[in-house]
């Protein structure tokens, strides 16, 4: 069957959000929002491809800091309103330079940082 992108659930915006988590260990490594447009580049080229809110424009993961996320497979939830990509990460997948951008936990009203940054 083939996949339509356009059947996808997205809000008002034309976004939705998608989690990269990472092949093998099943860490969750980041949120980032896709538009239509970016779910297809994404399986096209089997790069991961977001959609950028504040720069509005497209990103793909690792194109400038080489932290790059190949998509290993993209799954749709029940409601198709959130995608979960499982990616192959080469670097940190976090800005803050931490391996996944949860990094902060939160146990009884304090927070801990868990995640040192990589090197």
């Amino acid at each position: 069957m083939t996949f339509d992108p356009a059947t996808l659930v997205y809000d008002s915006n034309g976004l939705i959000p998608c989690i990269a988590q990472a092949d093998g260990t099943g860490e969750v490594l980041m949120m980032a929002w896709m538009n239509a447009e970016s779910v297809a580049r994404t399986l096209e080229s089997r790069r991961v491809t977001y959609w950028s809110r504040s720069r509005k424009s497209f990103w793909i993961k690792g194109e400038t800091s080489g932290h790059v996320q190949e998509l290993v497979d993209l799954r749709v939830d029940c409601d198709r309103d959130c995608l979960l990509a499982i990616v192959r990460q080469t670097g940190p997948a976090c800005h803050t330079n931490r391996r996944s951008c949860f990094y902060t936990s939160v146990a009884n009203g304090e927070t801990e940082l868990m995640a040192p940054m990589v090197d």
